[in-house]
């Protein structure tokens, strides 16, 4: 059997996972998996949960994931410390509260068993009627996205949490929402190399684990296909940065791919362009992804040696960063919630931020 399924994260339907679920979790060895709202109630029941998933891995552990960036971002809110938005927090010129803040969100996750965070934002917020982006983002110049960037990746990574550099090559100009229709930017290579690329360059520089493409149409980049399938876009991801570690895909199921492409397609133009691995919200949708890739290998119109480099990939990872696992003790995790530096955090954001408006 391969081990194809690594090159998967999927979403799953509720609280606890279904039959069918585990089944495929365990007998394809699925590469990781992200959560929702509708999979969470109270920290006890997510590690309850991530528990049980780990219990199905083949070898090192799944990649337990999920969006936890703060503000409106927020996969798990109840129980979970509460931060203001980080253009607000940026906006106070610390990249030392920045670092305390996502050391806090890490400690937070990894107390349940979540190990990667598709955070922080790199976009740049040159388009102030950008409402997908919006206060998702450090701000409105390079200078100040960058600094911002390093000090919440140390924060995550220091706290023993995985992140992810994201939305290559950069959402912060775009009109549209890509979970809806497919954004048209029409930023120069210039601009895109001057500007967009120098929060990107930091977080190849930073150590991120991750970087996620988008699904932008990019003109300058390839004015036929949108980013997340475009060769020329990860090549200029490469070359740019000089990340050589994982590039995921935004999720695949967005109206911007989904509208256009059937699931298969788009997920095997994304693999042969160049991503490492795929994203999905339901697990439907990988099941068949995975059956089209093994049937692309069989019939060679995906390379063998491209879907054996990308497992590399992500077993480098794995083995560097997760190969110490242990289930969650979840008597303990009450003590990672609630703490004095969390509570010295929002207190000091109410003060300040009331203070600033």
């Amino acid at each position: 059997m391969d081990n194809f399924g690594q090159l998967l994260i999927s979403g799953i339907k509720g609280l606890s996972l279904l039959p069918e679920e585990t089944e495929f979790i365990k007998n394809e060895k699925l590469g990781g998996i992200i959560f929702y709202g509708h999979n969470y109630s109270d920290p006890a029941q997510l590690a309850e949960l991530i528990n049980s998933i780990q219990k199905l891995r083949d070898d090192y552990p799944l990649f337990i994931s999920v969006d936890q960036e703060g503000g409106r971002i927020m996969g798990f809110k109840t129980h979970f410390t509460q931060f203001p938005a980080m253009l607000n927090i940026a906006s106070l010129d610390s990249p030392k509260l920045i670092f305390e803040v996502h050391q806090v969100i890490a400690k937070e996750l990894s107390a349940c068993g979540i190990n990667l965070v598709f955070s922080p934002c790199c976009d740049i917020l040159t388009n102030p009627e950008n409402k997908v982006i919006g206060d998702r983002a450090f701000g409105s110049d390079a200078e100040t996205v960058e600094k911002h960037i390093s000090a919440a990746i140390r924060g995550l990574q220091t706290s023993g949490l995985l992140s992810c550099a994201k939305h290559f090559p950069g959402h912060g100009s775009s009109f549209k929402d890509s979970h809806f229709d497919l954004p048209l930017v029409k930023t120069t290579i210039e601009e895109l190399k001057q500007r967009e690329m120098v929060p990107f360059i930091k977080a190849s520089k930073s150590r991120v684990e991750f970087i996620m493409m988008a699904h932008l149409l990019v003109d300058s980049i390839d004015n036929k296909l949108p980013t997340s399938l475009s060769p020329k876009a990860y090549e200029f991801l490469r070359q740019e940065t000089k990340f050589s570690k994982i590039v995921i895909t935004d999720e695949m199921e967005m109206k911007a791919i989904s509208d256009k492409y059937s699931t298969e397609q788009a997920a095997l133009m994304a693999l042969a362009a160049g991503s490492d691995m795929l994203l999905y919200r339901n697990m439907d949708s990988a099941k068949k992804v995975l059956l089209e890739i093994r049937e692309a290998v069989k019939k060679k119109t995906l390379k063998r040696e491209d879907v054996l480099e990308k497992l590399m990939r992500v077993e480098k990872c794995k083995k560097e960063n997760l190969s110490t696992y242990q289930p969650v003790y979840v008597p303990k995790i009450v003590d990672s919630f609630n703490t004095t530096e969390a509570k010295k955090l929002t207190d000091h954001f109410k003060s300040t931020l009331v203070a600033k408006t």
